[in-house]
């Protein structure tokens, strides 16, 4: 299963490299574009629930990696929350 990293910049400016076990990230979202907040973050939670599930049916087991990265950006976006502007840019992909 091709695994990728998508590259990201939050509100305050803070890159971060996120992980998918699957390259379902690139049906979410574009490089160079930016999402507000709320969007961003719906789809991100419903494309790595979609890449963990792709790991279940291949491997029998969902992918813990991709629900840890879940975590991890869903903590990140809580500090943005109260942000009403508050905007996620996807800078890139690596797969």
């Amino acid at each position: 299963m091709p695994a990728m990293f998508f590259h990201l910049r939050w509100p305050d400016g803070r890159e971060t490299r996120c992980y998918s076990p699957s390259l379902v990230i690139k049906d979410y979202f574009q490089p160079g574009q930016t999402y507000p907040l709320p969007q961003f973050m719906a789809q991100v939670r419903e494309a790595l629930n979609i890449a963990s599930e792709r790991v279940r049916a291949k491997f029998g087991f969902a992918c813990s990696q991709a629900m840890d990265q879940l975590a991890e950006l869903e903590m990140l976006a809580q500090g943005f929350e109260q942000l009403d502007t508050a905007q996620v840019h996807v800078l890139s992909f690596d797969e």
